[in-house]
């Protein structure tokens, strides 16, 4: 059996959708994207794309929107009483506006991000799809650090969950990867 290694990456580049190629996201080298592989940080078209890459390499490619936020689901689109959005028996309207997005949990106690698409005197319109479902995904960038990551660091990111993209704090990240919070 293939002992699969896990690597740590940072990378810059520019994410661009639709038609127009809006750029979306930007990763630069002072706020790198920084993850490390082979453990569910990102999407898997992805990785796949990245991880034969090596220190200054280019990439040039696009993630059909299948495989990665798939298809906008117009069932996604759910109107929520607006009693779902109290704290305490009252509910915070500094909160309730129309793009904010807001942390719901389903019936599974699963923590689903939803955007906030109209906000009535007592109905509240969410939007449960990615923000980029129905989107293909166009990457242009390169690879500004590649190493082996190692089992202590895999070990660390999985039981201190307080930084998403870097892992955990990486060595030397000091909260500048851009990802840590």
């Amino acid at each position: 059996m293939e002992n699969k290694k896990n690597y740590y990456f940072a990378v810059t580049y520019q994410l661009k959708v639709g038609d127009e190629q809006e750029v979306m996201e930007t990763a630069t080298l002072e706020h790198p994207l920084c993850f490390y592989s082979g453990v569910g940080m990102m999407l898997d078209k992805f990785e796949e794309q990245i991880l034969p890459l090596n220190v200054c390499d280019k990439f040039d490619f696009t993630i059909p929107c299948a495989d990665a936020y798939g298809e906008y689901d117009d069932a996604g689109v759910i109107d929520l009483p607006k009693s779902t959005f109290e704290v305490d028996g009252k509910v915070d309207e500094r909160v309730l506006f129309e793009g904010n997005v807001v942390p719901l949990t389903d019936e599974d106690h699963n923590r689903i991000n939803a955007s906030i698409v109209k906000v009535g005197k007592d109905i509240v319109t969410v939007d449960l799809n990615h923000p980029l479902a129905g989107e293909d995904l166009h990457f242009i960038g390169s690879v500004i650090v590649k190493r082996e990551a190692t089992a202590e660091e895999i070990a660390n990111m999985f039981s201190h969950h307080s930084c998403s993209g870097c892992g955990g704090c990486h060595e030397g990240c000091n909260g500048e990867c851009g990802e840590c919070h």
